[in-house]
């Protein structure tokens, strides 16, 4: 007998917090498919009961991995996030670069030095500055968002971007 599938609201609150499982159909564990209560859409509460069967149920890692639709490695990496931090450990992580990766202090300070000297270069031509002292590809937008980012600080003074639309009068 197949399970029913959950409410269309649940499943949109799934996919807008990320944790939608997307194969759903590879879970196989006896428990999600005899009992409404366990939902192989929802990616955490899977992790976890795939986790929580090798420990407390005794099953092996290779059974459950593959009950619950998972690889070995991926097994393991649920299991040390469980550990290292609960149940948020589970959460999937934003992929990609975390934060400004090129903009380190040094090369704010060098835009600000640029920038200082000459208050009238515009921030494509601070770009090719920038690129010129340290290889960085940068666009002229990073650079004013990097900066907008130092004033927010309130350790790190930073000097105000130059106005391009503006004339003098």
């Amino acid at each position: 007998m197949a399970k029913a599938t959950p409410p269309e609201e649940k499943l949109a609150a799934l996919r807008k917090h990320g944790v939608l499982n997307s194969r759903p159909e590879a879970v196989t564990d006896e428990a999600f498919v005899a009992h409404d209560f366990f939902d192989p859409h929802d990616l955490v509460q899977v992790k976890y009961e795939m986790v929580r069967r090798v420990h407390t149920d005794g099953l092996s890692i290779v059974s459950a991995a593959t009950a619950f639709g998972f690889s070995r490695p991926s097994f393991y990496q649920a299991q040390e996030s469980l550990a290292e931090s609960g149940l948020a450990g589970l959460l999937p992580r934003r992929r990609g670069p975390r934060g400004a990766h090129k903009l380190r202090d040094e090369v704010l300070d060098f835009i600000e030095h640029v920038w200082g000297e000459d208050p009238s270069l515009r921030p494509h031509d601070v770009a090719q500055r920038v690129k010129d002292q340290f290889g960085l590809s940068l666009h002229p937008r990073s650079i004013e968002r990097g900066l907008a980012r130092r004033q927010k600080k309130p350790r790190r003074p930073a000097r105000q971007l130059p106005r391009q639309s503006q004339t003098e009068i």
